[in-house]
């Protein structure tokens, strides 16, 4: 598990340089038939702020761990964008989808950590 949290520890980083917000951290390692062990759940006010933080992420990643993304799919539209790091999911939405797919009511039986956003 210490390698998931600093992955955690690392995806975070790279919200919070881009001034993501929102920043909801569901633990799903308890949960049966989960996809991953960890969703990370954040937003952007704006597609291209979207797209921005989705790329600190990656480069954050892939800096720091020499970890990248399994997959990564919604950079098109940039309405949603989710990585795939295995263990840890991250989707960063523009608020409007963030309200229509609502992730935290989905999975509220996990365990969630809200992060305060950074001003």
């Amino acid at each position: 598990m210490n390698e998931t949290k600093i992955l955690i520890d690392t995806i975070v980083e790279g919200i919070q340089e881009k001034k993501g917000r929102g920043i909801t951290i569901i633990d799903l390692s308890g949960i049966d038939g989960a996809i991953a062990k960890c969703f990370i759940i954040c937003e952007g006010n704006t597609p291209i702020q979207v797209e921005a933080i989705a790329g600190e992420v990656s480069d954050h990643c892939r800096e720091k761990l020499h970890e990248k993304p399994a997959g990564c799919v919604g950079l098109e539209q940039a309405l949603w964008v989710a990585m795939d790091y295995v263990d840890v999911m991250v989707h960063v939405f523009v608020p409007e989808m963030r309200d229509f797919y609502d992730l935290e009511h989905l999975w509220e039986d996990a365990k969630m950590t809200y992060i305060a956003d950074l001003d």
